[in-house]
């Protein structure tokens, strides 16, 4: 009976570490070899076709910058409702084209009255978060653009923005 119970007994058999040490193998394989063709610019350069992009040769020129002018907007002091004796100070820029740039200038009175309404209605509490600049930003610029008409006024560049 002993030896019946022996033979059952068989410690069982270890796995190989043989693929374990194949799968290691090729990770380190493949990773330098990725790593080389990042390195060398094989892979992933910014201009394929350039061949000296590395070697300090002549920089592409940038391209022509479209026609653009910047309509200068009076500055606005706003006194606050609400909130005692502050005031907010707004000196802004419009951004448009050099086409329409003395239309533009011709309705900057209707923008000037836009603005001042505009930001006399807003809380205070919205203009003291800073994070709110980009909202405000984008509303003040869609009003704009309802009275000059569409296309005319690209971006509105905020100056100036202080509340005392």
């Amino acid at each position: 009976m002993t030896d019946a119970l022996a033979g059952e007994e068989e410690l069982p058999k270890k796995k190989s570490k043989l693929p374990l040490m194949i799968g290691l193998l090729l990770m380190l394989a493949l990773g330098g070899g990725g790593f080389y063709a990042v390195y060398s610019g094989l892979v992933l350069t910014p201009h394929s076709g350039d061949a000296s992009h590395g070697e300090g040769g002549p920089t592409p020129e940038p391209d022509a910058l479209p026609a653009i002018a910047y309509v200068a907007l009076d500055p606005l002091t706003i006194s606050l409702n609400g909130s005692g004796a502050r005031h907010l100070r707004f000196v802004a820029q419009l951004e448009v084209s050099q086409a329409v740039q003395n239309d533009v200038e011709l309705l900057k009175p209707r923008v000037m009255d836009v603005l001042n309404g505009y930001l006399r209605a807003v809380n205070v509490k919205l203009l003291e978060d800073p994070a709110a600049m980009m909202r405000l930003r984008a509303q003040m610029l869609r009003r704009i653009q309802i009275v000059t008409g569409d296309g005319r006024v690209r971006d509105l560049l905020i100056i100036e923005f202080v509340l005392n």
